[in-house]
Parts: C-alpha cells; structure tokens; sequence
C-alpha cells in the first residue's frame, strides 16, 4: 500500500517504468477526446467541483485513463471525500500512475498523471482515510468506468 512518504518518493525520484506507452499529437488527441476530456488531460485543467459524472457514482468497476485506457483507480478504494472530485486511496498498481511536484497557481501540490500517456488526472494529498491516508483527488473527465473488478485487491504495493 503506498503511503504519503511513498508519494514524495515516486514525485522525487520518479515512477516504475510502465508497461507500455502511448504518444500521440495534440491533433490526434484532440480528435479523440471531447474539449473537457482534452481540457483536463492535456492541459492540465480540473472540471468544476461537484459536476464530474463520476463524484457520486457508486458502482463497481476499474476507472481506466480516458485516453489510452490504462486501468488506473478501483473502485473499491473510492470514498466520499466531501470535496467534489471523485476521490481513491491507491492507484491499481505503482506503475500505473506517475507523481509530479507541481507548483502552479503559487502552492505546492502533487499532481497525478497516467503513466502510460502523461494524461493529467487530478492531485494527491495527505488526508485521506487510513490506513494509507492517501486522498487522489481525480476529474471525472480524466478517466472511465470500464470493468467489473477482480475478486481481491493487489497486495504488491
């Protein structure tokens, strides 16, 4: 399970290799994902708290990258945070996601990509529920509800 000492880690010293990746031409982005999804993902915008498809879904499933479809976020470590944005407490895997010190807008957050296609998903932060503590702060227009999940949770973080 990763905590907020392994967050600062991966944002320092970088994310494990992904199992692929995909690049492609902000054209080729942009004809394969509505001005929102493009907005957040490769501008690294945020949506609207509380306007997201995916702040009060309860279903079950893996929340996939909208735009490679890399699965990224089960559902079953998604919780209400109060905060607007969908929000989980790990990642599917370590290498499913990359952290990057971001210090726009004069603070100092760490943002969320995919790792497979630098697609922007959202921040992390440290007031999460335990045990992890971990809050990944995710737009909805950054990723997708795309399966059943597996019957366990991975235990290799």
């Amino acid at each position: 399970m990763q905590t907020w000492n392994d967050v600062i880690r991966l944002a320092n010293h970088g994310a494990p290799t992904p199992p692929r990746r995909v690049e492609k031409t902000a054209a080729e982005w942009r004809a394969q994902l509505t001005a929102e999804q493009y907005h957040v993902t490769r501008e690294h915008g945020t949506e609207r708290a509380f306007t997201g498809e995916y702040c009060e879904a309860h279903e079950a499933g893996l929340y996939a990258c909208v735009c490679c479809g890399t699965p990224l976020y089960d559902s079953r470590t998604k919780f209400e945070s109060g905060t607007g944005w969908p929000s989980f407490t790990q990642p599917v895997e370590e290498s499913a996601i990359r952290y990057h010190k971001d210090t726009s807008y004069g603070m100092v957050r760490v943002e969320v990509l995919c790792n497979v296609c630098d697609a922007h998903q959202g921040h992390v932060f440290p007031d999460g529920p335990a045990p992890s503590g971990l809050r990944l702060c995710i737009n909805s227009a950054s990723i997708k509800l795309v399966t059943a999940p597996e019957p366990a949770l991975p235990s290799a973080m």
